[in-house]
This record gives C-alpha cells, structure tokens and sequence, in this order.
C-alpha cells in the first residue's frame, strides 16, 4: 500500500513559566492511501496536539512528517496554510460554519481561497451538496438546519478540494445518537469511494467505526491495532 502519512520520532514540548510540557514524546507512525483509522487516548495523552500537527495546524518540536510526499515539518505558516487548503480537509465538532451564509456559500468556501472562479466554485459544491445528501438544502443557512445535515455541510466543505485527507475531531460530539450513526454512515460512504480518513474521538463505538484504533497515553502510542470488530452501518452489498 501506499504511504500518505510518515511520522518518524514526533516530539511536541511547550514552555508553560518555568517548566517544560512534553506533549508527545517520540511518535513514530506510517498511515496508508484509503485507510480508515480513529485516534483515541484519555485528556492529556497528546492526541490534540497530534492533530494539531497531523492537520498542519502545529509543527513539531522534532521528527518528520511527511504528508504525500511533502515533508512539512518545518514549514512556515503561510506554507501551512497552502497544505491545509489543498491537501487536508476538516470536519469539527462545532461545525465551524459561517451563520449569515448559505450552505453552497459555506462549502464553496476554501475554493476562493485556491482561486477558483464563481462558475467553477458553484458547480463542484453542488457536487459535493449532492453526494452527502443535501441538493434540497443548497440556499439553506446554517440556523435554517439541523445539526445533522450542519454536519453535513461540514463534511461536504471537507470534501470540495479533493483533500488528500480528512481530518474529522469529535465528529459527533453535538450529535445526538441517530444523527451520530447517520454521519458515521457518511464516513464509510467516502472511505469506500477511496478517501483516507482520520477520525480523532474520546468515544469507544464511534472509534469501532475505524479499521485502525490508535490509542495514545502520555505522549506515546499505547497501542496500534486492526478493529477486527468494525461496527458498520450500511450493509455490505
């Protein structure tokens, strides 16, 4: 299989006063093309610092990372930026939409940012709009949602710049249990068109969604396995 991500020896330590935070303490891990894995680990095992850094948002304090092919562990900020538009799509917990815009508005949205045209924008949110379910809800702004189908405007957001990943933290964190599993069923359908996806979660049955359970403590990987047991929610065909 193909390689996406390459973290060798990641080390992330922060100066709070006079003492010193080691965040993650030598992480070394390799994510392949069209893997589905969840990042799980209690508060303080280092698991938001690592998706700070696997989402460009943070740089190391040492070690590589190499996202598809692209070494960015010490890039500037503005070269960050230009990763994060191209090569990682988000999806939050809070939804992060923009209130007063509409849901075309709101996907099409880092589309500006990479300086695509009107014409152009419109016609790939719509797709996106499309292929999660949400054609009838184009015009909609986000009050005029529910939180479910906010998320979905989320996801298809993550979607639009053919990311090379998709970063998902607490993607169901708002959600109440149906809507949780109706998004979970999302997250197969774009693992199955060939997306790798990361989702980073503190809860044990959305984790078992993954077919890879990383589990962090302290800084370190506690344990790196195949979910034998993936809770689906769509049949196999």
């Amino acid at each position: 299989m193909e390689s996406i991500i390459t973290l060798k020896d990641i080390a992330r330590s922060y100066t709070i006063g006079s003492e010193i935070v080691n965040a993650l303490c030598s992480i070394t891990l390799e994510i392949n093309k069209n893997e589905y894995v969840a990042l799980m680990g209690p508060s303080g095992s280092g698991k938001s610092t690592l998706m700070n850094i696997l989402g460009c948002l943070d740089t190391p304090s040492s070690g590589t990372y190499v996202l598809n092919n692209k070494d960015v562990s010490r890039l500037c900020d503005n070269e960050l930026a230009e990763i994060r538009n191209k090569e990682i799509g988000f999806v939050f917990q809070t939804f992060n939409l923009l209130p007063k815009s509409t849901a075309l508005e709101n996907v099409a949205l880092p589309l500006i940012y990479a300086g695509m045209n009107k014409i152009e924008r419109d016609e790939r949110a719509l797709k996106v709009l499309f292929d999660v379910g949400l054609s009838n809800r184009v015009d909609h702004k986000p009050n005029e949602l529910s939180g479910g189908q906010r998320q979905r405007v989320a996801v298809a957001r993550a979607l639009v710049n053919n990311p090379s990943i998709i970063l998902a933290d607490e993607p169901t964190g708002n959600l109440d249990s149906k809507t949780s599993t109706e998004i979970m069923g999302l997250f197969e359908e774009i693992h199955e068109k060939g997306n790798t996806i990361i989702v980073v979660t503190h809860e044990e049955d959305i984790a078992m969604h993954a077919h890879r359970i990383i589990r962090l403590k302290d800084g370190y990987v506690e344990s790196d396995k195949e979910n034998k047991n993936i809770r689906r929610v769509r049949a196999i065909a």
